[in-house]
């Protein structure tokens, strides 16, 4: 578990670091993984399966450790079509991520439906929740 947090921590670092201010890159990735933990255990504190945190936490921080490394892929695929003088080099990578983000929705979507057995509707709004909960916030801290 400690090795995918890790890996997320240092990976989003890279990312929100071209893309904004390194420290508020570290610090946007670090309200996003204490926004993880608190959503992850208020889940599994409502669905009374506390001890399934490690696996939890580990199943969901690989997904987006995954998406991660794909977003980086897609950052570098702006650069060079940004170099290239590309017509098309906003459209291509934003609409990768808008699929990236779709996936992840699906795969978290998937862990929250088998951990909890809930019905497809519910896993949905609470990975969507999920989401805006460590994206959404820290954003918005970071605006402040």
């Amino acid at each position: 578990m400690w090795k995918a947090v890790i890996f997320y921590l240092l990976s989003g670092i890279i990312v929100e670091g071209l893309i904004a201010d390194p420290a508020d890159g570290t610090l946007e990735v670090s309200l996003r993984t204490i926004m993880a933990f608190s959503s992850i255990a208020t889940y599994l504190i409502i669905f009374k399966k506390w001890h399934y945190f490690n696996q939890m936490f580990t199943a969901i921080f690989i997904c987006e450790n995954f998406i991660m490394t794909l977003a980086t892929m897609t950052e570098g695929l702006y650069f060079y079509l940004v170099m290239s003088h590309h017509e098309h080099a906003e459209v291509i990578p934003f609409g990768i991520g808008i699929f990236l983000v779709g996936w992840y929705i699906a795969i978290v979507s998937y862990i929250l439906r088998q951990a909890f057995k809930t019905k497809m509707v519910i896993s949905v709004i609470l990975a969507f929740s999920y989401f805006i909960l460590t994206y959404g916030i820290p954003m918005l801290f970071m605006d402040i």
